[in-house]
């Protein structure tokens, strides 16, 4: 079925999950929207004022992902009047850019029935994004640990059924490239061992929701927060703060926000007390999104309601 007008929507996620460099996410219950209806030109507009910015033509990474899809499946897409909203903080670490991608790549699915499956979506957000870990969670929700190379995506789904976090998002942006060339080009073969054992026992204690231990190894990471901390002035003060409250505090995606595990879900007054404390950050609780991507038809944008 083939859609004049459609609705999509894309739970944002956190990446790099500790140790779990590239390959563990998570989706979040932060959300971008957008609503698709046929037109004779491409337009993007955004409804979100944190959004202005961004691209209104072909430059947009929406009609990107889209396009990309499209061709590699010999299709020619049709152009819509897309509108945007979004809750998801722009380049702070939190999928903002893997939500834009799956929301292409399904705008070319559903407008060109190709009826494509999760493994397919996941492949080309994969490729267009080079890492699974952002893109495969907003494509099926809940929490995920992924692999991909060329041609091929794995991924186990992990129970995360009692998880509550709060995210320490900072006023500024980091671009994910400037983040990257701050990561050394390689690792001595012991540190690397290391990465390893300790990434190992974080996915044995996600698989078995045993969140004290999921916290501590958050903290075991030694590929990229070292590294990436010093674009965070205050990383350490947090890291340490948020100890009374949180099983652990982990870099978000390539930063610059910060995720803390809680071990109980936030309360109005403690969220107060965070802000009044580091007033230079926007403080967001957050729950799992165990719904993926989602698309219904805009009947009424189409005018058949």
């Amino acid at each position: 079925m083939k859609h004049d007008s459609l609705v999509i929507t894309v739970p944002c996620s956190t990446s790099n999950l500790g140790p779990g460099f590239d390959s563990i996410g998570v989706a979040l219950n932060l959300y971008l929207e957008v609503v698709a209806v046929r037109s004779e030109v491409w337009a993007f507009h955004s409804e979100t004022p944190s959004l202005t910015n961004l691209p209104t033509g072909t430059d947009n990474l929406i009609y990107k992902a889209a396009e990309f899809t499209a061709c590699r499946y010999g299709k020619t897409l049709r152009p819509y009047r897309v509108s945007i909203s979004s809750t998801i903080p722009m380049a702070r670490g939190l999928g903002s850019s893997a939500a834009a991608i799956v929301a292409g790549i399904e705008l070319a699915n559903k407008s060109l029935g190709l009826q494509l499956t999760d493994r397919n979506k996941a492949l080309l957000a994969s490729e267009y994004e080079g890492h699974p870990d952002n893109v495969v969670p907003s494509i099926v929700g809940g929490g995920v640990v992924a692999h991909y190379e060329e041609g091929q995506i794995e991924w186990v789904s992990v129970p995360l059924s009692r998880a509550s976090f709060v995210a320490v998002v900072p006023s500024y942006e980091l671009s994910t490239t400037q983040s990257r060339q701050a990561l050394p080009p390689s690792f001595a073969f012991q540190k690397s061992v290391y990465q390893s054992s300790v990434s190992n026992i974080l996915v044995g204690a996600l698989m078995t929701e045993r969140y004290d231990l999921i916290g501590e190894f958050m903290g075991k990471d030694v590929f990229h927060q070292p590294y990436r901390k010093r674009f965070i002035p205050h990383f350490d003060r947090i890291y340490d703060y948020m100890g009374e409250w949180a099983y652990g505090t982990f870099l978000s995606g390539a930063g610059p926000t910060m995720l803390s595990l809680l071990k109980e879900p936030a309360k109005i007054d403690e969220v107060n007390r965070w802000q009044e404390d580091f007033p230079q950050f926007q403080w967001i609780p957050l729950s799992v999104s165990n719904s993926g991507v989602e698309v219904i038809p805009n009947k009424k944008a189409a005018g058949t309601s």
